[in-house]
């Protein structure tokens, strides 16, 4: 009888003190939303449904040791269909409907250029992929951070790798994007500075053929052509290329030079010694084997990996700052991955010792996860394949 007196009272007391203070009950008890935006659909489509799953995936496990701040994670997931308008949409959704903390993942510098706005005036964590430098030159306020390096970065690599196959002729063909004037002013620093000469042209990547921009490309009798499109607007372009007898070396980003763009051009002999380009991820790492658990993928793509980073990152700033909103997560994000504290590499045991009072230093699936000021990442490494027999083996990593 003692007993149960006892929990009378105490349940009384409980309901006493739910109906003196609601909100914080409500508060104790409501799940913290976040959400992922990526390319379900569209050009990135091979990428975004497994980069939701791993995402996702770092939810559960977080979720069954106990969530955070003792409140469940709830992770919305939404198709930016690699379109801007579309992206704005779903942005508009997760913002004002489902109001989360942080988007994760856009994929395409179009649409992350189109979603940065909303994200940092409704004070939205945004986390992104995309690699334009204009990104993070948006007055951004400090609530936005890329994994993906930044175009600089990237196309100097790729300029340097050109050289490295002893090109001393290059010719770049682009759709406009807004990376693609950029692409053309670092590669018309990099490769005169090696001894090779760069021409380029943009193209409509709505075209059913391209051969009149191949003829324009192949008049000034290229070593090397730069495709870089999209996978559907690269398959049309492989071919034309192929039925022009170019012999050249080419040469692609991995988002486009896939083994979906294989299976699409169908032609073995098409696709033969074509190059692929990518940053690396952190392979043969503890958190790279957590990611391929997480995608349930043997080896996952560079967004798979940075989007399983930006999952944890957001989780352990929401951790350190004790409070779940886009603001506490730009204030603390950092703290994550460069305070010079324990190593970890993933949430679940960077939460604990989080919580334990300790600080923590993520080693990312993608690398190294450190920042500058502008959100940009500060290095990574970058991968080289080569297309043999229809399969892509690796060139080098560096």
């Amino acid at each position: 009888m003692t007993n149960i007196r006892i929990g009378r009272r105490a349940a009384l007391a409980a309901g006493v003190a739910a109906l003196a203070s609601p909100a914080v009950v409500r508060a104790q008890a409501d799940p913290i939303k976040l959400a992922t935006l990526t390319p379900l659909t569209g050009a990135g489509g091979p990428y975004g449904p497994v980069m939701a799953k791993a995402a996702a995936s770092v939810v559960e496990e977080v979720n069954k040791a106990g969530g955070v701040l003792g409140r469940r994670i709830v992770l919305v997931s939404e198709d930016d269909q690699t379109n801007p308008e579309a992206a704005v949409r779903a942005a508009r959704k997760l913002i004002d409907v489902d109001k989360v903390a942080a988007i994760m993942g856009t994929w395409a510098s179009s649409v992350t250029t189109a979603v940065a706005p909303l994200c940092w005036e409704s004070k939205t964590f945004l986390c992104t992929v995309s690699g334009a430098d204009s990104i993070t030159l948006l007055p951004h306020q400090g609530f936005l951070i890329r994994t993906q390096p930044n175009s600089k970065l990237q196309v100097t690599r790729v300029g340097e790798f050109i050289l490295s196959l002893g090109a001393k002729k290059a010719f770049t063909m682009i759709p406009q994007t807004p990376f693609t004037q950029s692409t053309f002013d670092i590669l018309n620093q990099v490769l005169p500075k090696g001894g090779c000469a760069h021409q380029s042209l943009i193209y409509d990547d709505k075209k059913t053929t391209y051969r009149t921009e191949v003829d324009q490309a192949l008049r000034t009798s290229p070593d090397v052509i730069l495709a870089n499109g999209y996978t559907p607007d690269t398959v049309v372009l492989l071919k034309d290329l192929y039925r022009a007898g170019f012999k050249g070396k080419i040469l692609g980003f991995a988002y486009s030079i896939n083994q979906k763009l294989v299976d699409q051009v169908g032609q073995p002999e098409v696709v033969e010694g074509v190059y692929n380009f990518a940053p690396a991820s952190a392979e043969g790492s503890s958190a790279f084997e957590k990611a391929k658990a997480a995608s349930g993928s043997a080896n996952p793509d560079p967004y798979t990996c940075q989007v399983y980073d930006h999952i944890n990152l957001v989780l352990m700033a929401i951790a350190s700052a004790k409070a779940a909103t886009g603001e506490a997560i730009k204030e603390n994000i950092r703290k994550a991955t460069m305070s010079g504290g324990k190593v970890v590499d993933n949430a679940v045991d960077g939460l604990k010792e989080i919580a334990a009072g300790g600080k923590v230093d993520y080693a990312g699936a993608s690398g190294p996860c450190d920042f500058d000021e502008k959100g940009d990442i500060l290095d990574c490494k970058f991968r080289y394949e080569q297309i043999k027999a229809g399969k892509f083996t690796l060139v080098k990593i560096a």
